[in-house]
């Protein structure tokens, strides 16, 4: 029998299957997938191949194959440096929910998350959430934010799930599609996919007051069927978004307005930093491609993800105010 799975708790598994029922599916022995070091092998997505267990009072399944995926996202395990961890699959569009100060969220996270979509295939577009929120200095902020990903040619939309600013044409986005909602926990995941679809009644929690930092209310990925035709995957919160597997020559080919350039490089091998006749820090000084992305594309290129990960909210934000000063 062959199902999709809905989600994923590390031992058990949520598989649907073709009928419409749903199935709890454990593993059958060890996955080891070709070419990828995870610690999830199974994840919220994939196209799974199971079998019957009817040996018990309810009915279960073993999971006995994994279907080729067409993509997937990750990030760095937490505890394992060399491993990933597979946040979902066969996604066919992220959603990154974006807000300025209920929690911040910096340039630097937004650009990881971009470089790693970027390489794996799948389209993110920006949401801004909470505007209702905003003063005249945030709102100014994030215009600002807004400006810079849409010049290079990325969709923005700007929501608001209190007042319902945004909604349809964001669900407009969704028909027909399997959807990625992500971003730092407290940005409003859950309370948007409840705007969008009340009878779901996601769990929320407001944001600590003391570290102006969410608190985690998605523990798994969990997809969902929605009644307007699309599927959403809604996924925990992520802090730090360390960058897995990518050479340093192939880092600027996933910052678009780079790999425009690259080819206009005195070097074939420039990797932009210190190297004479770069098109892209000629750009750079020209305010053709701005700073916050090629401060992100230095701090990917040094590997500085555990400073990352220490230190996410703060930096970014100093510094696209004093460019906007």
């Amino acid at each position: 029998m062959t199902g999709l799975v809905y989600k994923s708790t590390g031992s058990w598994y949520t598989v649907k299957s073709e009928q419409g029922d749903f199935i709890e599916c454990r593993m059958k022995g060890k996955f080891r997938i070709k070419g990828i070091k995870s610690t999830n092998p199974i994840a919220v997505g994939d196209v799974v191949d199971y079998e019957l267990e009817e040996t018990s009072d309810t009915v279960t399944g073993t999971i006995h194959k994994i279907h080729d995926r067409k993509n997937y996202i990750v990030r760095k395990s937490v505890n394992l440096s060399h491993q990933m961890h597979i946040i979902a699959s066969n996604i066919d569009r992220v959603f990154l929910l974006v807000t300025i100060n209920n929690p911040p969220t910096t340039f630097n996270f937004i650009d990881r998350f971009l470089v790693t979509a970027e390489a794996y295939g799948i389209e993110t577009i920006l949401v801004f959430n909470k505007i209702d929120t905003l003063d005249d200095a945030t709102l100014d902020e994030q215009l600002y934010m807004q400006h810079v990903y849409q010049e290079i040619g990325y969709k923005c939309l700007r929501v608001s799930s209190t007042e319902m600013k945004g909604i349809e044409e964001l669900k407009a986005m969704m028909i027909g599609k399997v959807s990625m909602f992500s971003g730092h926990s407290g940005v409003g995941k859950s309370t948007l996919v409840n705007a969008m679809e009340p009878s779901l009644h996601l769990k929320t929690k407001t944001i600590s007051e003391a570290s102006k930092q969410g608190q985690h209310t998605t523990t798994f990925a969990e997809m969902y069927d929605l009644s307007f035709d699309a599927k959403i995957i809604d996924t925990p919160g992520i802090k730090g978004f360390g960058i897995v597997d990518m050479e340093k020559e192939e880092i600027s080919g996933y910052f678009p307005e780079f790999f425009k350039l690259k080819e206009q490089c005195k070097f074939n091998n420039c990797l932009h930093k210190d190297e004479p006749h770069c098109a892209i820090k000629v750009a750079l000084e020209k305010d053709e491609i701005a700073w916050s992305r090629y401060r992100s594309y230095l701090k990917i290129l040094e590997g500085d993800d555990e400073n990352y990960r220490t230190d996410i909210h703060n930096e970014d934000r100093i510094i696209s105010d004093k460019t906007r000063e």
